[in-house]
C-alpha cells in the first residue's frame, strides 16, 4: 500500500439508485485497521489534545479522521494527509464523551456542536478546543505550581540513605493492613520493590522491614537482621489466614480508608547517590502522623457533597465501608487537593478551566486506590492509576505520590502540565499524522494548514459561516435546542449498554471538579437523560434514551444528504436491540457498515474479558433520503471472531431496519441469531 494515499476498500453491496456521499458505497478499511492498530496502544500519544481529563471509551482519533474525510465532496481532499475539506459543514456530536468527534472535525475546517449530560466532557472540550497562548498558560501555571510548592512542599520531604542529605521523596509504599488474633498484619502485592538492569532486585525484608539490594538467587542477601522486628506481621498477598493463629484476616472496614495502610518503604532521588528506596525513619513517620493530626475537613463542608451514591462501581466502596470520597486520599493528598482548589480561585476564565481539569485529573495518580508496578519487568512508571481497570480496585501495595515533585515523573503534576497541556497544545498548533508500512510506523508527517482549535460561540446562527467554530451545550440530547434541517451530519459513538462508568466512576471527579468550577457547570443535572444511567438501565433506559436522541437526530439533520454514522459494538444481544428499535422508530436506514479494528487486546481492563476488538461504522440515512440499501437477513451470527461477529451483527442491523418487524419481533431475532 503506498503510503502517501491510503488504498480504498469498496464495499461489495448491492447499491441503491444513488449514493449520495462517498462514505455510502467506500471506506478505506485496510489502511483504518492498519493506523488503528498502533493507535489503540497509546491514544494519548496519537491525539494529545484531546487527553486534557480523564474520560473512558475513547475510539481511535484516525478511525475518525477517515470518517469524516470520507463525507468530503472534493476527492483530493478526502486523502488523510491533505488538510481540511469540511470547511463550514456543520457537525453535530450528541453523546460528546472524549470528544473525539470534536476534535477530529474541527481540524478538518468544519463547524461543531457537542451535546453531553455529564459536565465533565462539556468542561474538557472547551478547554482543549479554545485558543489559548501556551505563553499564557505557562505562566499561570508556573505562578499556580509555585504556590502550591512553597505550602506543601515541606511535608513530602525526607533524606538520602547513603548521605543523610534533605531531598524531596517520589513517592511512599504502603501495605494493606488487616488484623486476625494474633494482632495486625500488613499485606503487600510483593516483597520485591525492583528489578535492577544487572539482574539483581530491591526487597524489603519481612522480619525488620529493612529494604536491601539482593543479587538473583534469592537465597542470597546483602543484609542480615538487626534484631529488631516489625510491630505487625509482613506477608506477600495470597496469604488468607494467619500462619499463627491459623484465622483468617479481617480487613478494618471500620477505619478511614486512607488509615487502613501501613507506610512501609519510600522513594526518592538525591543529587549525589541517585534513585533510593529507604525504610521509613522517625523524621518520615513524623511527617505522616503530622499529617494525620492536621488533616482537617472544616473547608470541604458542606461534606454531603463528597458522599459516595451507591452505584454498580460506586456501590462497591460502601461495601468497603468507604462513604466520602475524601477517604480515599492520604492526609498529603488531601491536603494538596485542598490547596489547589483554594488557589484556583485566583484565576479565571481558560487559564483557571485548563488548570482546574489538571488538578482534578491529577486526583487520579494521587489517591490512596494507586497500586505500584514498579516491581515488573519491564517497568513503565512506578504507578497504577486508579482506574486502570475501569473501576474501583483495592490495591494490596499501595502508593501515595507527591504531586508536587519538582521534576517529571509518573503523575506529578510537572508531568501532567508537560503531557497534557504544553505538548498537547504544541501538537494541536501544528497536528501530525503517522504513516504505516509493514505493520510499524514509518513516518511521522506535520499536516501544515490545520489547527485542532478554534472559537467558541453561544448560538447556532453563528456556525453558518466561517469554519473551526465550536457551539457547546450540556444537557441531554433527547432534547436538542437546535433547528430543523441544520445539520450537515452527525457523528457519534454511543455509550456502551451497561457500561456505568460514565456516570458513576466520573463521580470521583465531580466532586472536586464542581469545587472548582461551581458556576461554570450544571452540577445537579437529571440522570433520567443518560443512556448509562446505571440505577435505571435495567428498566430499558438505554432504548429510551437513544430512541429520543435519534428522533432528535432525524429532525436536524439535513434530510436529503445528512448522514448519521455511528461506531458501535456490543456482545449483549440487549445493547443491538436497543440500538435497532432506536433508529427505527427515528427512520433511518443503513446505507453502509464497515468493520474496523477499535481496542487493543492488551488493554488491562479488557484483558482475559471476552471484549470485542472490532467496531462497525454504521452510515445511516434518513429513510426520505432515497431508496435503502437490500440487507439479507443473516440466519446465524459468527461468534468464532471479533471481526466477524460485529459484521453480520450489522448486516442483521441493516435488514432489521428495513423490514416490517415490531420491536417484540426485533428482540426475538437479535436472540435467535445471536444464540
Amino acid at each position: 500500500m503506498s503510503l502517501d494515499k491510503p488504498s480504498v476498500v469498496e464495499a461489495n453491496l448491492e447499491k441503491g439508485p444513488l449514493a449520495h456521499r462517498p462514505i455510502d458505497s467506500e471506506f478505506p478499511v485496510v489502511f483504518a485497521n492498519e493506523i488503528a492498530r498502533l493507535e489503540s496502544y497509546n491514544k494519548h500519544h496519537y491525539r494529545p489534545n484531546a487527553y486534557l481529563h480523564k474520560w473512558w471509551a475513547r475510539r481511535c482519533g484516525s478511525t475518525f479522521r477517515l470518517i469524516l474525510k470520507s463525507l468530503v465532496e472534493d476527492p483530493d481532499l478526502r486523502d488523510y494527509y491533505r488538510p481540511g475539506g469540511l470547511e463550514g459543514v456543520v457537525i453535530l456530536d450528541p453523546m460528546v464523551g472524549g470528544g473525539t468527534t470534536l476534535h477530529e472535525a474541527l481540524r478538518l475546517g468544519a463547524n461543531v456542536i457537542g451535546i453531553d449530560i455529564d459536565p465533565v466532557p462539556i468542561l474538557q472540550a472547551r478547554a482543549t478546543l479554545s485558543e489559548v497562548p501556551l505563553e499564557q498558560l505557562e505562566e499561570a501555571f508556573s505562578s499556580f505550581y509555585g504556590d502550591l510548592h512553597g505550602r506543601l512542599a515541606e511535608q513530602f520531604m525526607t533524606s538520602c540513605p547513603s548521605c543523610d542529605r534533605a531531598t524531596e521523596l517520589m513517592y511512599v509504599l504502603y501495605g494493606r493492613k488487616g488484623r486476625c488474633a494474633c494482632g495486625q498484619v500488613v499485606l503487600v502485592d510483593s516483597c520485591t520493590l525492583r528489578h535492577e538492569s544487572d539482574g539483581s532486585r530491591v526487597v524489603i525484608c519481612p522480619e525488620c522491614g529493612q529494604i536491601s539490594r539482593r543479587s538473583g538467587r534469592v537465597s542470597e542477601a546483602s543484609h542480615h537482621c538487626s534484631g529488631r522486628s516489625l510491630p505487625y506481621t509482613l506477608l506477600p498477598r495470597g496469604n488468607k489466614t494467619c500462619p499463627g493463629c491459623e484465622e483468617p484476616f479481617v480487613e478494618l472496614i471500620d477505619s478511614p480508608f486512607y488509615a487502613r495502610y501501613e507506610p512501609i518503604a519510600i522513594a526518592g532521588r538525591c543529587p549525589d547517590g541517585g534513585f533510593f528506596f529507604k525504610q521509613p525513619g522517625t523524621a518520615d513517620l513524623a511527617l505522616i502522623k503530622r499529617a494525620n493530626d492536621e488533616r482537617s475537613l472544616g473547608q470541604f463542608e458542606p461534606l454531603s457533597d463528597f458522599e459516595i451514591q451507591p452505584g454498580p462501581k460506586s456501590g462497591d466502596l460502601v461495601r468497603h465501608g468507604v462513604t466520602s470520597y475524601l477517604d480515599l486520599f492520604s492526609s498529603r493528598q488531601l491536603g494538596y487537593l485542598g490547596a489547589a482548589v483554594d488557589l484556583l480561585q485566583g484565576f479565571d476564565g481558560l487559564v483557571k478551566l485548563n488548570l482546574g481539569l489538571l488538578v482534578s485529573t491529577s486526583a487520579e495518580f494521587n489517591t490512596m486506590l494507586c497500586g505500584y508496578k514498579g516491581a515488573n519487568q519491564p517497568r513503565p512508571g512506578a504507578i497504577r492509576h486508579a482506574f486502570s481497570h475501569h473501576a474501583y480496585s483495592y490495591p494490596y501495595t499501595a502508593l501515595e505520590n507527591n504531586p508536587l515533585y519538582p521534576k517529571k515523573t509518573s503523575g506529578t503534576l510537572q508531568a501532567l502540565f508537560h503531557a497534557r497541556v504544553r505538548r498537547a497544545r504544541n501538537w494541536a498548533a501544528l497536528p501530525r499524522e503517522r504513516k504505516v508500512r509493514a505493520g510499524k510506523v514509518a513516518e511521522i508527517v506535520e499536516i501544515e494548514g490545520e489547527r485542532g482549535t478554534g472559537g467558541e460561540v453561544h448560538h447556532q446562527g453563528q456556525l453558518v459561516d466561517g469554519e473551526r467554530k465550536f457551539l457547546l451545550l450540556q444537557g441531554s440530547a433527547v432534547r436538542l435546542n437546535l433547528d430543523q434541517d441544520s445539520v450537515d451530519h452527525i457523528v457519534t459513538d454511543p455509550p456502551y449498554f451497561d457500561n456505568v462508568q460514565y456516570s458513576d466512576l466520573s463521580a470521583f471527579f465531580r466532586v472536586w471538579l464542581r469545587r472548582i468550577f461551581a458556576k461554570e457547570a450544571n452540577w445537579d443535572y437529571d440522570l433520567s437523560g443518560s443512556a448509562v444511567d446505571p440505577q435505571a438501565n435495567g428498566d430499558g433506559q438505554y432504548e429510551r434514551v437513544l430512541r429520543g436522541i435519534f428522533a432528535e437526530c432525524k429532525r436536524v439533520i439535513k434530510k436529503e444528504s445528512g448522514r448519521l454514522i455511528l461506531t458501535f459494538h456490543h456482545w449483549n444481544p440487549k445493547g443491538w436491540l436497543a440500538l435497532t428499535v432506536a433508529l427505527k422508530e427515528a427512520g433511518f436506514v443503513l446505507r453502509n457498515r464497515y468493520v474496523i479494528h477499535a481496542e487493543n487486546p492488551a488493554s488491562v481492563h479488557i484483558a482475559n474479558l471476552r471484549a470485542l476488538e472490532h467496531d462497525a461504522v454504521l452510515v445511516l440515512a434518513p429513510k426520505s433520503a432515497g431508496e435503502a440499501r437490500r440487507w439479507s437477513r443473516p440466519a446465524t451470527i459468527d461468534t468464532s471472531s471479533s471481526q466477524a461477529f460485529t459484521g453480520g451483527c450489522a448486516q442483521a442491523l441493516g435488514w432489521m431496519l428495513e423490514a416490517d418487524v415490531d420491536a417484540a419481533e426485533i428482540g426475538q431475532i437479535w436472540r435467535e441469531i445471536l444464540g
